[in-house]
Parts: C-alpha cells; sequence; structure tokens
C-alpha cells in the first residue's frame, strides 16, 4: 500500500525520470492533484531517451512538462553523482512551485547505512526548500506493484545496475548483507524517518 506522508497541495509538479518509482508517483498523485511532471536531463545517452518516453506520456495524458539541464560543467573535485545531485536541485529550486520526489523508504534504508558508514545516520528529509519527499514510507515493491497494476508504463534505467556508482554498490553488493544482520532494517529506518517528520512539524 501506498502512504503519503504530509498533506500535498492541489497542484504540484513531480520529479519524473521515467522509472518505475517516479512513474507510479506521478500516477497515483494526478488522481487527486493538478499535476506536472518536471525533468531534469543528465545529458547523457540514457537520459535521452528517457526525455523521449517521458514527452510521449505527457503528450498523451495531456500534462505539462518543465525541462531542466546542468547549469555547468563537472569539476574534477566532484564525482559524477555529487555534481548529476547538486544541478538536479539547482534546477528544482529554480521552480516556484512544489515539487515532490518519489524517494521511497528503500532509498531511505540504504542512505542510513551510506551515511552510517562515514560516522553518522543521516534519513532523507522529509523537505528540502520547495522539495518535498512525501513517499519515503512506501516500499518501492508497493510503487512496482502499483505500476503493474494499473498499466502504468516505465523504462528500466540500464546505468541502475552499474555498481561503479556508489549508490548502486550499496543497493546491490551492501543491502543483501545488511537484511541478513537485521532483517527488520526497514522498520528500523521507518521509526527514524516518523521521528523526523514528527520533528520537523512540531518544531
Amino acid at each position: 500500500m501506498i502512504h503519503l506522508q504530509g498533506k500535498m497541495p492541489d497542484f504540484l509538479h513531480v520529479a519524473c525520470s521515467g522509472g518505475v518509482d517516479s512513474m507510479a508517483a506521478v500516477d497515483f498523485l494526478s488522481n487527486k492533484h493538478h499535476t506536472n511532471i518536471l525533468f531534469f536531463d543528465h545529458q547523457t545517452e540514457t537520459s535521452k531517451e528517457a526525455y523521449k518516453f517521458v514527452a510521449r506520456y505527457v503528450g498523451e495524458k495531456q500534462i505539462g512538462i518543465v525541462y531542466g539541464k546542468p547549469r555547468y560543467s563537472k569539476q574534477k573535485s566532484e564525482s559524477w553523482e555529487e555534481y548529476w545531485r547538486n544541478e538536479r536541485y539547482a534546477f528544482f529550486h529554480s521552480i516556484d512551485a512544489p515539487i515532490v520526489t518519489a524517494h521511497h523508504l528503500d532509498d531511505c534504508v540504504e542512505t542510513w547505512l551510506w551515511s552510517s558508514m562515514h560516522g553518522k545516520g543521516k534519513i532523507i528529509p522529509y523537505r528540502n526548500k520547495n522539495v518535498i519527499r512525501p513517499f519515503r514510507l512506501t516500499r518501492k515493491r508497493e510503487l512496482e506493484l502499483w505500476c503493474n497494476l494499473k498499466n502504468v508504463p516505465f523504462i528500466e534505467d540500464k546505468t541502475n545496475t552499474d555498481t561503479r556508482h556508489i549508490r548502486n554498490y550499496i543497493r546491490h553488493e551492501m543491502m543483501p548483507h545488511a537484511l541478513r544482520v537485521n532483517p527488520g532494517i526497514h522498520k528500523t529506518v521507518m521509526k527514524k524517518v516518523k521521528n523526523e517528520y514528527t520533528t520537523r512539524v512540531t518544531i
């Protein structure tokens, strides 16, 4: 079951890459909200193919799309992951409207595991300026199930299996070992996600 944190505004943008997570978020939210798609082009071949897919989708659904791309070239001191994240959020923050991303509970677990190895476990925050992440209590498998049951189209990003990227290495190589040590790690992190939201709202 898909769970949302917080009340969604009537009009919002959903960051969409064409993958199963963001396509499920678009379809789920568009049932009750006026939804536009926000697409960030990483200027890679994979991203160009994704844009063709997303542009075709919005044309069929007759919904709006806002396109963005990197402002600057990558610096030598930056990793590709860091560069793309910085440019993507610079684009998001330039939009004068609420933006929803499809970050889910599995993302939160991976981020917590990753950051824990650097000294302090961190939770993906509910809000980053105008960007909100209401799907943090939902497992990825629930988003996949939504797309399958509702016949929502999506594409597979081939780079998601490339373990040269740290995020993918944690997802594919480390998570199976973490689950063996603690099969309830998603429940552990879910409590932290709920606490982060409660603390944010009550401050």
